[in-house]
């Protein structure tokens, strides 16, 4: 029997609707044939309050381990992820439609997270501080306690584990909530891994389920730090719920990232990176490149080159041949994809490429000479569309990319390093690639996005992941109690 297959109710972590019955079962669906893999348990607000209630007391206990043992459970879980990463690709590519190459990335990213998260966990718990009076002051890093992170469909593995190993390495205890339609990638995978790597009973608990478990778990009185990834309009809900509930919320949201491309590029180089940024994943992704802006010298040559290249992809089942990009995740993804193609191209972009689609497989669209004002420039597509806008200076193309509410992304392919960076400086986005598409990210380096984004670099990196799953204490200590004047 397939070691994700095992029945989820033998689990020691507590998945999905399984231990309380309370939510019954659904079916988990194969995008690109409509076939169904698996069934999962579904999770109602009752399993939230379940699980924050077996957290709590469970969390104490794993705080209080030294912090060599918790390292080690997290080493453990990053070979895991290795060890086991063919089989767990396999479930990627079917349940997200994801071509392998993204797969391996998938499995690949959560070992390092997971060793990095390690390392986390002996990091300096605090800092001495300097005080005026005669006494020991410090700070130190406490667990914030319990964790819930709610993580979308598109990269289902990478975009829970970026928070559940943080978290888990710093003494908290987490329940996650996956999309439902990608919770074995993205939920059953971590359990399984967590727990033969020795994760204590208790410690993790994955409830797949919809807006009512979500918000179940951002308002449980026991949660108090939420992280989040996902749409900005869901992430405003979210946000307002935190607030109100007085617990912080790390949101990361959408996008509708710049990529700017100079006249003195290499042209084949620049059109290949181009087509990765919208293309990959079926440009369901936060960061994709959104939108191509050219300089006009090169626009016309830019664009029929990206559509002779997007013309040439394959698209198709990636279970079963290798092609450069699957299925939209479902048809109301799709339809919304084709909806704003096909309003973009009557508020006056020109089709160069694509705009058709068969079942979920939607073709890589090019849109030349894209207005502004049209949706798939103004909006975030969550497919693969690639507008393509011409400017005819820097100043222009600066204002082009800062008109948007977005603050996720920015590309720049130039001949001209220097200047890319002189470029970067004005404007408001969390991360700038000189010389690369927009989609990039890495363990060790903070993530996160400005305005309608997000708010800020609360993914990656040492003091990201500390300022996102810790409290800071202050600690005073004398050797004798001071005389007061009353």
């Amino acid at each position: 029997m397939s070691w994700l297959n095992e029945p989820v109710w033998q689990s020691r972590i507590h998945i999905g609707g399984w231990t309380s019955g309370t939510g019954g079962d659904y079916a988990v669906t194969e995008p690109a044939t409509g076939k169904e893999l698996t069934r999962l348990g579904q999770a109602t607000p009752a399993d939230v309050a379940a699980a924050t209630t077996r957290a709590a007391k469970a969390q104490k206990e794993w705080a209080a381990l030294p912090y060599d043992q918790r390292a080690a459970v997290l080493r453990r879980a990053g070979d895991l992820w290795q060890e086991r990463a063919a089989e767990i690709q396999d479930w990627i590519i079917r349940e997200s439609g994801s071509i392998r190459a993204k797969a391996a990335l998938e499995t690949a990213t959560a070992a390092q997270e997971c060793y990095e998260a390690a390392a986390l966990a002996s990091h300096p718990a605090g800092e001495v501080l300097r005080s005026s009076q005669p006494r020991i002051s410090l700070t130190r890093r406490v667990p914030a306690g319990i964790v819930g992170v709610i993580s979308p469909f598109n990269f289902p593995l990478i975009l829970s584990i970026r928070s559940v190993a943080p978290a888990l390495a710093l003494g908290n205890a987490v329940v996650l909530k996956p999309d439902p339609r990608t919770a074995v990638c993205g939920g059953v995978t971590l359990a399984r891994v967590f727990e033969e790597a020795g994760l204590p009973e208790g410690v993790l608990s994955v409830l797949p389920g919809g807006a009512d478990v979500g918000e179940a778990l951002v308002t449980d009185p026991l949660v108090r730090v939420i992280s989040f990834t996902g749409s900005t309009r869901a992430g405003r809900v979210v946000g307002r719920l935190a607030g109100e509930h007085l617990k912080r919320a790390h949101l990361e949201l959408g996008g509708n990232s710049a990529l700017i491309v100079t006249a003195d590029v290499d042209l084949d180089r620049a059109v290949s990176a181009g087509a990765f940024g919208s293309f990959m994943h079926q440009g369901q992704i936060c960061m994709t490149t959104g939108r191509h802006l050219v300089d006009a010298a090169i626009a016309a040559d830019y664009t029929a080159a990206l559509a002779e290249h997007a013309a040439r992809l394959p698209v198709g089942d990636p279970a079963g041949a290798e092609v450069a990009l699957g299925p939209v995740i479902d048809a109301r993804q799709r339809d919304g994809i084709h909806r704003m193609v096909t309003e973009s191209v009557s508020a006056g972009a020109r089709l160069a490429a694509g705009g058709t689609y068969e079942e979920l497989f939607y073709r890589p669209t090019v849109l030349a000479d894209t207005p502004p004002a049209a949706p798939a420039y103004a909006e975030e597509v969550f497919g693969p569309v690639a507008p393509v806008t011409a400017y005819e200076d820097f100043d222009q193309a600066v204002a082009l990319a800062s008109a948007t509410p977005y603050g996720l992304k920015l590309g720049i392919l130039t001949g001209d390093g220097l200047r890319a960076l002189e470029l970067a400086e004005k404007l408001p986005v969390g991360a700038v690639h000189i010389n690369d598409q927009t989609v990039s990210d890495e363990a060790v380096a903070p993530f996160g996005g400005l305005g309608a984004s997000g708010t800020g670099a609360r993914f990656g990196g040492i003091q990201g992941n500390l300022e996102a799953f810790t409290e800071v204490q202050w600690v005073t200590a004398q050797s004798e109690i001071p005389a007061y004047p009353f």
